[in-house]
């Protein structure tokens, strides 16, 4: 049979099914490994090819292959890929491809990049009350700082400080608590801070600034040669989840336990404009996707951690583990309470956010004292 043996109706018919069968056939190309620009090929089903496609850039503040924090990146962009079938399509962008690894804010915030993934506290320069969506010192632990996220209004007071900027945010995965830092030598008293050059971000390096600290924020890239140079005489960066592979260990061996990020929060950042551009059901998606990848970090933090600190005795012997002595700490607390009130006199959604915070941490710590701790110490004094 020729075309000239069809009908029109035939005709059109046959055309459909070919056209159907070669929309089935196209793929769209999907991050999902840690290098640079790794794709894994996504196929797309006819009935996807037919809707909307959503080509997104993404830059953060981490290395190439960066683990746990960069791994939280490019499961989200995994995820959103297969929930929208293959229409939502994430290019990353680490900071050895962008070059500007505390430059997210700005790059996002103008529309370079359509979304990013760093730290809240980073930006406290621009806006001094993104600090408070990262961790506070002495402030709530993990479970309780979700709780206030989602459940008890953190998230609606992190977009009134963002949506003046053209940015939204959100949980970007937490490392849990942190460690303390790394010291060249030991910390016996508040004068031994004195002077003393720390890679400290985020509130807490104010803090140690008020006790007589010289505080400063450096790239995780450049954290172990600033050490070995005498840039910085000290520095805290996250925990043994990441801590122990950068090698601070072979200069300062002092390891501290930590007060001042009891619950540190990566962030996602997403241009305003371009999430209100989305229809619902890719904003739903990419919610989603953000939350489950930010939850997974957290628990493989915690996985890290445990299995890194296991090997400390063994295979690395030289660290000496140490607490700051209660005279430190309470000098440091006291500089946190006088910096907090301060600030709080000064800004009125400061005071809002830290009114907030307080409030919540006050029921929270109250359930966590009589579930958590009282649990561990159940079971210590069955040990």
């Amino acid at each position: 049979m020729c075309s000239s043996d069809l009908d029109g109706e035939t005709m059109k018919a046959i055309l459909k099914q070919g056209a159907t069968l070669a929309t089935a056939l196209l793929t769209v190309t999907t991050l999902t490994g840690c290098g640079e620009n790794s794709s894994t090929q996504q196929t797309v089903s006819p009935a996807a090819a037919e809707k909307e496609s959503y080509n997104l850039r993404l830059a953060h503040t981490w290395p190439t292959k960066f683990p746990i924090f960069g791994d939280a990146i490019h499961n989200m962009a995994t995820m959103a890929s297969k929930m929208s079938d293959g229409r939502i399509n994430i290019t990353i962008d680490s900071k050895n491809k962008h070059k500007a690894p505390l430059g997210i804010f700005d790059m996002v915030k103008s529309g370079q990049y359509d979304m990013g993934h760093s730290a809240s506290y980073y930006w406290k320069g621009k806006v001094s009350n993104t600090l408070f969506f990262t961790t506070m010192p002495f402030g709530m632990t993990a479970p309780e700082q979700y709780a206030w996220r989602y459940y008890g209004g953190g998230q609606e007071l992190a977009e009134k400080v963002y949506a003046p900027h053209n940015l939204i945010t959100f949980p970007g995965g937490n490392t849990g608590n942190q460690m303390g830092g790394w010291f060249q030598k030991e910390i016996n008293t508040i004068e031994d801070l004195q002077g003393l050059k720390m890679r400290i971000p985020g509130f807490a390096g104010e803090v140690l600034a008020k006790v007589g600290a010289k505080p400063t924020n450096i790239p995780a890239g450049e954290l172990y040669t600033a050490l070995e140079r005498g840039t910085i005489d000290a520095l805290e960066w996250v925990g043994p989840s990441l801590d122990l592979r950068m090698g601070f260990h072979k200069i300062a061996p002092y390891y501290y336990t930590g007060w001042h990020e009891p619950a540190t929060e990566l962030q996602f950042l997403i241009n305003k404009e371009k999430w209100a551009s989305f229809p619902a059901d890719i904003q739903e998606i990419l919610r989603v996707a953000m939350r489950t990848a930010a939850y997974d970090m957290y628990a493989q933090s915690q996985h890290e951690s445990a299995k890194n600190w296991a090997s400390i005795k063994t295979e690395y012997p030289n660290i000496q583990v140490k607490s700051f002595p209660t005279a430190v700490l309470q000098a440091m607390k006291s500089a946190n309470d006088t910096l907090i009130a301060e600030r709080s006199a000064a800004d009125p959604l400061a005071k809002e956010i830290i009114d907030s915070q307080a409030a919540y941490l006050s029921t929270a710590r109250a359930w966590t004292k009589i579930s958590d701790q009282s649990y561990f110490q159940t079971v210590e004094a069955l040990k």
